[in-house]
């Protein structure tokens, strides 16, 4: 129960990684507010885990103020808030992007974590203790052809995580994030254009371990990055990906 009597905020916490995440947030003790745009997905994984669900739209700025004011309102304080919502644009060649498939990444995957941090670090600063956590990816640290724009926008999220911890460190406030490599979850099919044996394969083939990371990977590093455990821990972007970066 290393969670015991804390309160959490998990974005896209209906499916994949992050209900992985929420299922092990819960099941350590903590209180979770399952925040996802998807209100039938958000609703089935906080029914399960006994926590809130609420609809969200992290790339909006009145969504995301929504979103903290229930969960100060329902739950009466937040000691955790995992950014994981996140999208991609199908694999592409960097010029043939779209404007708007750029403009929907960098909004969900960038400008929503600039959007938490506004709605939530005050709170977090006036109790002189939280924990950020935002879910980044392999994608930014060692970056596959084709997803040029994706894994430019966590590159951003890696920096954002350091930058952020830095500024919040004297205020009690870590920052980490987790990289995972591509998963099972519900992108994986953009990642690779088509899912068929033959591409998952070549994805296999260059993760040393064998194997994509599962939702429990995931759950299993955030809770303990999310933990007292881990008190002396932040401005760190862990890798959660079978050795695929080494």
């Amino acid at each position: 129960m290393r969670l015991e009597g804390k309160t959490a905020i998990v974005t896209g916490g209906g499916s994949g990684f992050g209900a992985g995440i929420v299922r092990k947030f819960a099941a350590e003790g903590a209180r979770v507010m399952v925040a996802d745009i998807n209100a039938d997905a958000a609703a089935a994984i906080a029914a399960e885990v006994g926590g809130l669900a609420q609809t969200v739209n992290v790339a909006d700025g009145d969504s995301v103020n929504a979103m903290a004011f229930a969960a100060l309102d329902q739950m009466g304080h937040v000691d955790i808030l995992v950014n994981n919502a996140g999208i991609t644009h199908l694999p592409a060649l960097m010029e043939t992007v779209t404007e708007d498939d750029f403009d929907r990444v960098f909004a969900v995957n960038c400008k929503s974590v600039f959007l938490t941090a506004r709605a939530l670090v005050p709170h977090f600063k006036s109790r002189k203790t939280g924990a950020i956590l935002n879910i980044a990816s392999t994608a930014g640290v060692s970056p596959r052809p084709r997803l040029n724009w994706y894994n430019a926008s966590k590159g951003w999220m890696i920096t954002a995580t350091r930058a952020m911890a830095v500024e919040l460190a004297p205020e009690g406030v870590r920052v980490n994030a987790l990289n995972p490599v591509a998963g099972e979850t519900p992108l994986l099919a953009s990642f690779m254009g088509e899912d068929t044996p033959e591409m998952r394969a070549k994805f296999l083939s260059t993760i040393p371990i064998g194997r994509f990371s599962t939702p429990e990977d995931l759950g299993n590093a955030a809770c303990f990055l999310c933990s007292d455990e881990a008190s002396m821990i932040t401005g760190v972007a862990m890798e959660v990906d079978g050795g695929r970066c080494i």
